[in-house]
């Protein structure tokens, strides 16, 4: 087997005392100073996530946006430069291959932000499919991923950079320099909370790594691995592919019918989607709270009314609401 890869702040995170797993092919941060430490400084305050193992594709040319179009299943037509959207790749029967994020630098340059453990599945699915007078190229080893995530994100990292950081609107983005070094820097987040997400060079990524934990210290800014990132993101219902949804899944059983746009036109998809919207789908996802103290681990059974329903996708314990949750 292949090894494990390692972002660019592997060595950063080793200094830091992180506990390390396997996720997605890649050796990342579960936890520092400890779970649930972490997800309370995000809600209260703020954490710095690594998410440098996330997969970004560049899509360039004249017909960049109606590749888009006709892959994904949101409408992209709707973006204006420098806005962001989330969206999903679906399989002709309607079920996911990716959830994602679409950037629109301009006209004829997007930039695709994917799951980690799907990078290689994704690119060979957009390339196979591409008829049109559009490049795609994986960026995914030229791009380092931070996410500074919380109430105090704002304040923290305003005086590391000249842009305007109140005037990113949600889901937007700049060109900036942060502490020094060439950035993007979009208001998005995977935690319910404000943030921003910084797209840097790998060569960068330690340095401004350092620089905003130091700023942001005396707030109360944390180091957060993945296991806070997942109790964050439950508590949000947002969802997680390969445990939430999959190959298996239609998006409107996954709840994700709004990102579901039937009236823009073809695209991969939309004829299994609206057939099921117009003759309903069998099951859904749902979360749900546990009462007692049990957590709902992935793939238990749920019975409603003494009949098995479904199973568990994602459960842990919802550390601000003091109580088990989960989706199933």
């Amino acid at each position: 087997m292949p090894e494990n890869k390692q972002t660019p702040l592997y060595r950063a995170h080793l200094a830091l005392g992180a506990r390390l797993i396997q996720f997605g092919g890649w050796e990342m941060p579960v936890e520092y100073s400890g779970i649930a430490k972490e997800h309370t400084a995000v809600r209260t305050a703020a954490g710095l996530f690594d998410v440098s193992h996330m997969g970004e594709f560049e899509v360039y040319g004249p017909q960049a946006l109606d590749l888009i179009q006709y892959l994904s299943t949101n409408d992209s037509s709707q973006l204006a430069d420098g806005q962001a959207q989330y969206s999903a790749i679906a399989y002709p029967h309607g079920t996911i291959v990716d959830d994602l994020l679409i950037y629109r630098h301009n006209a004829e340059r997007f930039v695709l932000v994917v799951n980690a453990a799907n990078i290689t599945k994704d690119f060979e699915w957009i390339t196979s499919h591409n008829r049109l007078d559009a490049s795609v190229e994986n960026i995914s080893s030229e791009t380092a991923l931070l996410a500074l995530q919380g109430p105090k994100a704002l304040e923290i990292l305003q005086p590391l950079t000249k842009a305007h950081l109140a005037a990113i609107e949600y889901y937007c983005f700049v060109s900036a320099s942060v502490l020094g070094a060439d950035a993007i820097v979009s208001r998005t987040g995977y935690t319910g909370e404000d943030g921003f997400e910084l797209y840097l060079s790998p060569e960068n990524a330690e340095g401004v790594w350092n620089g905003i934990l130091e700023a942001g210290s005396p707030l109360g800014l944390l180091p957060a691995g993945l296991g806070a990132r997942n109790t964050l993101r439950l508590e949000a219902k947002m969802l997680l592919y390969g445990n939430d949804m999959d190959a298996t899944t239609s998006l409107l059983e996954a709840g994700l019918e709004w990102i579901v746009k039937l009236d823009k036109g073809e695209f991969i998809g939309r004829e299994a989607l609206a057939k099921q919207k117009k003759e309903g789908v069998r099951r859904r996802l749902v979360g749900f709270e546990v009462r007692g103290r049990e957590i709902a681990r992935d793939h238990y059974p749920v019975y409603v009314n003494g009949r098995e329903a479904g199973q568990v996708t994602s459960g842990a314990p919802s550390i601000t609401l003091k109580k088990n949750i989960g989706l199933a």
